[in-house]
């Protein structure tokens, strides 16, 4: 009996031991890495899984055809001509679905005017890493090149521009002709021709992105939609002069379901410009100025039909601008202007906070004339901020003959940037509502409606 006591003791012992060693072989084996790791021995022991590693979103480059343009005889100096290189990868980008014209970092490519021609396959993008720039003012501009613009992009649809690279418009010696308001000799305006390029124009476009890209001293707009429809302008960084004349940031015109957001601007012109023949646009959270603010105008010069509609401009702010919200329009135009919203914007130290301006003219010789473009359901809302004390913080100036009807106002709240006193809002002709008290009070919009609530079909007509 006392036999079995003991092999029964020294088996349990020998079992434990056996157990002990195999439990610590398997812990080695799983905490130490093998020298061939197709021979891991699999450990059965239990522990937390390793995070799943993370999905790979494609890219284009992951199946898109890449045209470098160094590839076609580029040099990317910034002295070199490089329009023969661009315009050889755009054909051959343009007609590669969903092709990649790229512009390598670290370069400066030089390019003349040039206008890059579609329609092209679908997807393609305009990659810009390095700088683009043009000839360095009209000295350097080739004679028989067009002056009023450097690159077109024509009859494109589904074209992305983006990129962490730079547009340098090189504007300075453009700005500095003597036809430039106050470039003159002694301080006058030459008269004669004053041509001087856009930087960027899409025409006839369609379904087009711009985005992520830094764009500066353009000698005229930066950019400019003509006749465009689906415009989508996304995180851009725009920089010019405050004194840079008609450096416009964005200028859009006959175009229609446009967005424009997450954009900072600083220039010497609008913001954002929009022209005629513009319906269905949205601008959210842009930063702009100094400048001359955000405009829907002019409109109606030498008489011509304007509409514009369905317009908002919301989240934004306005710092150290001669305009804030802008309407603008010329004496002796017709058509309208209908359905603007103006909302949750703050003004710093803005000149003309809110402005309706009827009688809008460039020089001071304009004739009055009747007829007018029509002005009509604008709302301003949550608008608050400072002014500057040169000019009163809201000006609605009408049309005598075609009064601006249902303006509304609710939360707007402008003090003056400096000093104590506040400045009462100028109207005329301006008929509206005022939804809550409004700082300083605008006791001068009349209310309802005028006698003849419409204008005459001929002023109307869109």
């Amino acid at each position: 009996m006392e036999f079995n006591k003991v092999f029964l003791l020294f088996f349990c012992i020998f079992f434990c031991f056996s157990a002990f060693q195999a439990e610590s072989r398997l812990l080695s084996n799983f905490f130490q890495e093998p020298q061939e790791p197709h021979f891991r021995v699999l450990s059965q022991i239990s522990l937390p899984p390793s995070p799943a590693p993370e999905a790979h979103s494609p890219s284009p480059a992951d199946f898109a055809a890449i045209f470098n343009v160094l590839s076609y005889g580029a040099v990317g100096d910034g002295v070199a001509d490089d329009t023969q290189a661009f315009k050889m990868a755009w054909d051959d980008a343009c007609h590669t679905d969903s092709g990649i014209l790229l512009v390598p970092s670290r370069y400066s490519f030089m390019i003349q005017s040039t206008i890059f021609t579609g329609p092209c396959k679908s997807g393609l993008v305009f990659q810009i890493e390095g700088t683009i720039m043009p000839p360095d003012g009209p000295d350097s501009w080739p004679k028989n090149y067009s002056k009023r613009q450097w690159l077109v992009f024509y009859r494109v649809s589904g074209m992305t521009m983006q990129g962490g690279g730079l547009i340098d418009g090189r504007g300075e010696n453009w700005w500095n002709l003597p036809c430039k308001p106050h470039k003159g000799v002694n301080g006058t305006t030459s008269h004669g021709p004053c041509d001087s390029p856009v930087a960027i124009r899409f025409f006839m476009s369609s379904n087009l992105t711009v985005q992520g890209l830094r764009v500066r001293n353009s000698p005229q707009f930066h950019f400019r939609f003509d006749g465009c429809q689906d415009v989508n302008v996304y995180s851009l960084y725009i920089k010019s002069p405050s004194l840079s004349p008609n450096t416009d940031g964005i200028h859009i015109e006959n175009t229609s379901d446009v967005r424009i957001h997450n954009t900072i601007i600083y220039n010497g012109d609008d913001c954002v410009s929009i022209g005629a023949g513009c319906h269905n646009v949205d601008i959210r959270n842009i930063t702009c100025g100094p400048s001359h603010g955000i405009s829907i105008g002019s409109l109606g010069k030498q008489n011509t039909k304007a509409c514009v509609s369905n317009i908002t401009v919301t989240d934004s702010l306005i710092k150290h601008s001669a305009n804030g919200v802008r309407i603008k329009t010329w004496q002796g135009g017709f058509g309208s202007v209908s359905k603007v919203t103006f909302n949750n914007i703050v003004m710093d130290t803005v000149r003309n906070p809110i402005i309706i301006d009827q009688y809008y003219c460039e020089t001071k010789g304009c004739q009055n004339q009747t007829s007018a473009v029509y002005v009509s359901d604008i709302l301003y809302t949550n608008i608050k901020g400072t002014y500057d004390v040169r000019s009163p913080p809201m000006r609605l100036a009408c049309s005598d003959s075609v009064p601006c009807t249902n303006l509304t106002l609710s939360d707007v709240e402008l003090f003056p940037a400096q000093g104590q006193n506040i400045l009462d809002p100028y109207c005329w002709n301006a008929y509206g509502s005022l939804k809550t008290l409004t700082i300083p009070p605008v006791f001068c919009l009349l209310e309802g409606y005028p006698p003849d609530s419409m204008p005459p079909n001929d002023v109307l007509v869109c």
